[in-house]
């Protein structure tokens, strides 16, 4: 484990698509596309948020913030960052965006077999809302349900 990263989190910007695609592909089993993250991160009420050190992106976040509703739609850690408290940053900051951005709730799909994932989520105070069957394909190719998660935004992390 290392510690997470002196630099604070920034703004991401579609010039970073191809770094955090990187990262997303270290992270993942079923990597986004570059084109994917850029377009997401020019779109209108979209939050990209990442931490980066001098070899690059660390973590990131991206959400959603749409008619009082915010989302997740994606947030990942370099595996050799994990644990580090990185990425209940990228989430407090991405919370606080969502909130200065109309956001009254806060929502994500998480693997039910990711406990890292569900250990941070419910210290964030998210409470699970619904359930997606077959929403995840394994790296084995077998289908993971997810579960749907919601946070109130009004209460600090």
């Amino acid at each position: 484990m290392t510690r997470a990263p002196q630099r604070p989190v920034r703004l991401a910007a579609p010039r970073d698509a191809q770094a955090l695609a990187a990262l997303h592909a270290r992270a993942f089993d079923h990597p986004w596309l570059v084109t994917a993250i850029a377009d997401l991160l020019a779109g209108e009420g979209v939050i990209g948020l990442m931490a980066e050190d001098s070899t690059g992106p660390l973590g990131f976040v991206l959400a959603r913030v749409v008619a009082g509703e915010a989302e997740i739609l994606t947030i990942a850690v370099d595996p050799n960052h994990r644990r580090s408290g990185l990425g209940q940053a990228l989430l407090a900051a991405a919370s606080d965006l969502a909130t200065q951005q109309g956001g009254e709730a806060l929502f994500l799909e998480v693997s039910v077999d990711n406990q890292a994932a569900l250990a941070l989520y419910e210290k964030a105070g998210f409470v699970r809302v619904g359930l997606r069957r077959g929403y995840y394909t394994g790296a084995d190719g077998r289908t993971v349900d997810a579960l749907v998660l919601r946070r109130n935004l009004n209460k600090p992390l």
